[in-house]
């Protein structure tokens, strides 16, 4: 459970909110207060500037020519919510709007201490006992400074209106905060829990139980739902091999065990002598007949076999293709005559070079005009067609046999398959003969295309390059 991605969410989550806390108490904080103290100090300076030209006439004389002057800066502090002073240069005090000891000195006083700034936090060099902001401004004669304009104000309006909009980040914060869990939600829902389902399947399908459907409901159109479709798909595509493959053992048996025991039960007869001396030649034809057909399937399946340990390497050679029909179609008279099949070989030249492995294309067409014989109805005919066409050559072999059903079109192509429709046609067949064909077309870089009708016939296609030579 530690491990599990929903769970790292959260904390990733929880650890996103405490980092925006510790963000907003130490770096925003200290950048509220700063805002703060910048835009009070200059609310200050903006007052006192205005009391500086309206009353004192920016010269320390007027404060001793009029006698209203000192009821006008009570008043105006007043207004203000804060405490005016007027000093010297000496940091004598003049006046001061909340006190009477007018003329005190303010010990240590150095206008240099407020460097580059217009004001200051503290005590104003021992002045207040409590955290004060004080704000300067000069009172200029004719020729040299002659003194100061000092607005005091406690910082605890300062922090108060510092708390209320640290108050109103906070609440700002806890309701994004909140109203994103809407985002852990919908991740639950969108991601966490189809990647349940998709992690229950997978374990489902690595127990071999390709026919779990706890993948059915996936309709959703994004990357997690097409992956839950894809791999339901692989699942019934599994299915369908592992059918197969039982379909192959009990196949497989079959045209194992049926040879084996009419080979067993001949040689038993004629050894015990239930079969005469004068009947065993006619035996002994059935028992090479059952051993070549034996001998054809471990033929194929060594081929596979081969192939499957990727010893797949190409010959590649120019021929010519109608040489190499000739032989093939010769070895099949004695079939087609059986069956009163004609193959009717169309071709407008009996030069068609092509580059290729000529073994493996002899197989291949040895294998698909097999099965046209085998699958054709008996006085029918097998249209054998070559043409070329811009660099390929396309050879057709159509057969007017029992067709394919449509559903195992796609099917045909898998090892040891065969539709229900062959099985009556396909004695001594394995399913392995079009697997073999695709895998060597597929080799070449080539394309095999089938077209097929149920008990109307079968055409097969395929291209190879043409010879540059």
């Amino acid at each position: 459970m530690k491990h599990s991605i929903y769970v790292k969410f959260i904390l990733g989550y929880i650890l996103f909110g405490l980092l925006c806390i510790l963000f907003i108490n130490i770096w925003s904080a200290s950048q509220i207060m700063d805002t703060i103290l910048r835009d009070e100090a200059k609310t200050l300076y903006d007052d006192g500037n205005i009391i500086r030209n309206r009353y004192l006439k920016n010269e320390l004389s007027n404060f001793y020519s009029d006698p209203d002057l000192r009821t006008a800066l009570q008043n105006a502090a007043s207004l203000i919510g804060c405490q005016i002073r007027i000093i010297d240069t000496s940091g004598n005090i003049l006046y001061d709007t909340h006190s009477t000891k007018e003329h005190d000195a303010i010990q240590n006083f150095d206008i240099t201490a407020f460097g580059n700034k217009y004001y200051m936090i503290g005590n104003f060099f021992g002045t207040f006992n409590d955290e004060t902001l004080s704000v300067v401004m000069p009172i200029a004669g004719e020729f040299q400074t002659e003194g100061y304009i000092l607005l005091h104000i406690a910082t605890d309006t300062v922090h108060s209106n510092y708390n209320h909009q640290l108050h109103v980040i906070y609440m700002t914060f806890i309701a994004i905060f909140g109203l994103s869990l809407i985002i852990l939600l919908i991740f639950n829902f969108v991601v966490f829990m189809p990647l349940n389902k998709i992690s229950a399947a997978a374990i489902e399908y690595a127990k071999g139980n390709f026919t779990y459907d706890g993948l059915a409901k996936f309709t959703s159109e994004d990357e997690i739902g097409r992956l839950g479709v894809s791999l339901n798909y692989m699942a019934s595509k599994l299915n369908d091999l592992e059918e197969d493959e039982k379909k192959f053992v009990s196949n497989i048996s079959h045209d194992f065990r049926s040879p084996l025991t009419s080979i067993k039960g001949y040689i038993e007869a004629m050894k015990d002598g239930t079969i005469p001396y004068e009947m065993q030649e006619k035996y002994l034809d059935i028992v090479l007949f059952e051993t070549e057909r034996l001998t054809k399937l471990t033929q194929n399946l060594l081929t596979l076999n081969t192939w499957d340990n990727k010893a797949r390497r190409l010959n590649l050679t120019d021929f010519n293709l109608y040489d190499s029909l000739k032989p093939i179609l010769a070895t099949f008279g004695g079939k087609c005559e059986k069956k009163h099949i004609t193959i009717d070989l169309t071709l407008s030249s009996k030069d068609y070079f092509v580059n290729a492995d000529k073994d493996k294309i002899e197989q291949v067409i040895y294998n698909l005009i097999d099965n046209a014989i085998k699958f054709s109805h008996n006085n029918s005919t097998i249209a054998i067609n070559i043409k070329d066409k811009n660099e390929k050559i396309f050879i057709s072999i159509k057969d007017n046999g029992i067709g394919i059903p449509k559903d195992s079109i796609t099917k045909i192509w898998n090892r040891f398959y065969k539709t229900d429709l062959s099985r009556g046609k396909d004695k001594t067949g394995t399913g392995l003969g079009l697997s073999i064909v695709k895998e060597m077309i597929n080799l070449h870089d080539e394309n095999i295309n089938v077209i097929s009708t149920e008990n109307v016939g079968t055409e097969f296609i395929f291209t190879l390059k043409k010879s540059k030579k």
